[in-house]
């Protein structure tokens, strides 16, 4: 991910008092999808792929707390920023994968954060990029340190943070992002034991796109210091190919792009493969 990528976290300046209320994002209807009703985190992996037609599919109820800063007011902050992961060569039409809660040492009040998600994108020329991704974030500047399901997509350059999902470091949550062949990209989280759509957004990148998995680490660059974070679990990673073929998982046949070994140990955060490159952990060493 380029540095500008990091541009999305780090516009704290009246953040806290900037988050509004919005109901979820969506680029069009739900395919009348009912409201998902409380639960808890899933203890059992997903029978079926996510979408409309899985058993019990529903769509986050909750109102979603919005960011009230948008892209084009957020400065870039590379100092302190650690990237563990990898992103694909090629495109596919959608990622799935399991990914474990941790309780870092994030800041109050500060641009520090702690990230794990999957994102699909696109770049579109002259300095545009378009993507989707989600995941869980733990931030200094909004949700009292505790780690919450986000997404965050160019078509409203905003975070949707959805607290109806209550977390705990140690829930694994297993998260998949997809399009079908309306082109509309879909977020979905299996909460409850079963799939609740988190948002769907028709973006500009066409039936396939670039996938990324990462951990992500950033630092307050006005105020050093050094996080802790408990290594994060990230398995189960399968690739939906572009051709809507059966999901495959992401081996070492799958073009790759990772930062080397230099990146995979940088600042006292280690990125440990143990299967390239569905199964994995990033966090401290």
């Amino acid at each position: 991910m380029r540095f500008r990528f990091v541009a999305r976290w780090c516009a704290l300046a009246g953040l806290a008092g900037a988050l509004g209320v919005a109901a979820p994002a969506a680029s069009q209807p739900s395919h009348r999808l009912p409201e998902c009703k409380p639960g808890r985190a899933s203890t059992k992996a997903p029978t079926r792929p996510a979408g409309n037609s899985a058993p019990k599919a529903c769509r986050a109820a909750a109102r979603v707390l919005e960011s009230g800063v948008r892209m084009d007011a957020v400065r870039n902050t590379p100092s302190g920023y650690h990237h563990l992961g990898a992103g694909t060569g090629n495109e596919w039409s959608g990622v799935f994968g399991r990914l474990s809660v941790v309780d870092s040492a994030v800041r109050r009040n500060t641009y520090d954060f702690v990230a794990s998600r999957f994102m699909v994108k696109r770049d579109l020329g002259n300095g545009r990029i378009a993507w989707l991704e989600a995941g869980w974030a733990e931030t200094g500047w909004a949700g009292q340190a505790r780690q919450r399901i986000y997404t965050f997509n160019t078509n409203t350059n905003s975070w949707q943070f959805y607290d109806q999902y209550q977390l705990r470091p140690g829930d694994r949550v297993w998260l998949d992002i997809h399009t079908d062949s309306d082109n509309v990209w879909q977020a979905w989280l299996w909460w409850n034991n079963r799939w609740n759509l988190l948002t769907a957004q028709k973006l500009p990148i066409g039936s396939s796109a670039y996938v990324e998995q990462y951990v992500e680490v950033h630092v307050d660059s006005g105020r050093p210091a050094r996080l802790k974070v408990p290594p994060v679990t990230v398995d189960n990673v399968q690739l939906r190919p572009a051709d809507r073929g059966p999901a495959r998982y992401w081996r070492e046949d799958v073009d790759t792009l990772t930062g080397g070994a230099a990146r995979e140990r940088t600042g006292g955060f280690c990125l440990d493969w143990i299967t390239h490159y569905d199964t994995w952990t990033a966090g401290d060493c």
